[in-house]
């Protein structure tokens, strides 16, 4: 057995930071403090932490200088990753203080297996097991829906409920127009086909598109968006509703493919800042009709792959590359207009086939595409001048989205995408690329 503290606020000093009861260290079992769980345990010992008065953000180089247990097997020299403005000035007698790291992995091995002496035991087929279990504890003979994006979670989350309770089950596809290009047809032909769920198409792209007509404020539109999710499963609903009554059943759960990480960025727990809201964490309305069955919600993306492949999925779903659940709706800084999205899609498009071309497409996390509206650069195109919408090229590398890095891709391959870009998509006459990390920058530009 072991503890490991991590997470909260940037500052054990913040009004309202969770503190932690000391009495955790009379428990004679190993404990690690990462981030902010080492900076509490720092202060509940007796060390100092204190703010730096800098901004420490993204990566940088450490050098190793005591390897001990948890660092065993790691390079002296390597890339650490910060995300604060305090540090542990003067740790408690007899502590060391570690750094998150490329290696953070491997440190959590160490931890967890030689110093706690935990089995490395954990494999897809338990969590299957589980959580069919659970599911069928929790919805019984009732009928449920799922939301079905196309998306790896989703997708995921919808094979593991049906494994759980079958023809019990109808995914519900919402074509809200935020979609890019060719996805409704990968929904409704390759998935149905690998997995035989029944499935129901909503269109309710005109819907969406009012709902979000003069809406450039990012949380809003967040929220605009999960709210119409679950107004478009609610005009369903009477259809299907009357159709279980004919059969003595009814439809009370609601399937949503809620990872890990959009629970702690949406602020989920105790003490967690609200980075971002998630449109299936924060979006949801009050009045929901529904109760929820999420089956992902404590894991992570490497995870839900696993589970996917463990239940069969073709690897051209379970190897896609995450996609927001609001779409290219959070990836159009400013207002989604029916233009904007046509624009947007387009480049896309250009840029996943560029990457899959060159052989790209397992070397890094994902690449959003993201469309600066409210932006004009002039650029010179053919004989005249153009004031045409800039491109940003977002690709990153990451194993669970927590932390990522932007990915060095070749610059033969970035300029054939700029290229194309430019010279086939229309209002856009340059392409930029983000090279920031994350921390400071999330992903997703919204």
């Amino acid at each position: 057995m072991g503890i490991i503290l991590s997470g909260g606020p940037s500052s054990v000093y913040e009004e309202g930071a969770p503190s932690l009861d000391a009495g955790v260290f009379d428990l004679d079992v190993p404990t690690l403090g990462i981030c902010y769980g080492f900076q509490v345990m720092a202060k509940a010992l007796g060390g100092e932490v204190a703010n730096t008065g800098l901004r420490e953000y993204g990566a940088t180089d450490a050098t190793i200088v005591t390897e001990g247990t948890l660092l065993e097997g790691q390079p002296v020299e390597q890339n650490v990753w910060m995300s604060h403005g305090d540090q542990v000035s003067r740790a408690p007698e007899g502590f060391e203080v570690l750094k998150h790291s490329d290696h953070g992995q491997h440190v959590l091995e160490n931890f967890l297996h030689k110093a706690a002496g935990l089995p490395a035991d954990w494999n897809s087929g338990n969590v299957i097991a589980e959580q069919v279990e659970r599911i069928r504890q929790q919805v019984g003979t009732s009928r449920v829906i799922s939301a079905l994006s196309g998306g790896v979670d989703s997708a995921v989350s919808t094979a593991l409920v049906h494994e759980a309770v079958g023809d019990q089950l109808i995914a519900v596809f919402v074509d809200h127009g935020l979609l890019r290009q060719g996805e409704r047809e990968q929904v409704e032909n390759d998935y149905v086909a690998s997995t035989g769920v029944k499935l129901i198409t909503v269109d309710a792209r005109e819907t969406f598109l009012n709902a979000l007509a003069g809406v450039s404020d990012p949380e809003q539109k967040r929220k605009i968006i999960g709210r119409e999710f679950i107004r478009a499963f609610e005009k369903v609903q009477a259809d299907l509703v009357a159709e279980a009554a004919a059969e003595g059943e009814e439809v009370r759960f609601l399937v949503q493919g809620t990872l890990y990480p959009d629970v702690v960025e949406s602020g989920g727990g105790t003490g967690t800042a609200n980075i971002k809201s998630h449109h299936n964490v924060g979006g949801l309305p009050e009045d929901l009709q529904f109760e929820l069955v999420e089956p992902l919600r404590t894991l992570f993306k490497d995870e839900v792959r696993a589970i996917g492949r463990e239940l069969g999925l073709p690897e051209a779903i379970v190897g896609r590359q995450p996609f927001p659940g609001p779409g290219l709706g959070i990836r159009i800084v400013g207002e989604v207009t029916a233009d904007r999205l046509e624009i947007l899609r387009a480049a896309d498009a250009i840029a996943r086939a560029e990457l899959t071309k060159a052989g790209l497409d397992d070397e890094i996390w994902q690449c959003p595409v993201v469309l600066l509206a409210d932006v004009r650069s002039v650029g010179v195109q053919g004989d005249g001048r153009t004031y045409g919408h800039p491109i940003v090229l977002r690709p990153v590398s990451s194993e669970d989205a927590m932390t990522a890095d932007w990915t060095r891709l070749p610059y033969d391959v970035l300029s054939k995408i700029s290229n194309r870009i430019t010279n086939e998509v229309r209002d856009v006459n340059r392409v930029v690329l983000d090279v920031t990390s994350k921390p400071p920058g999330t992903i997703e530009w919204e």
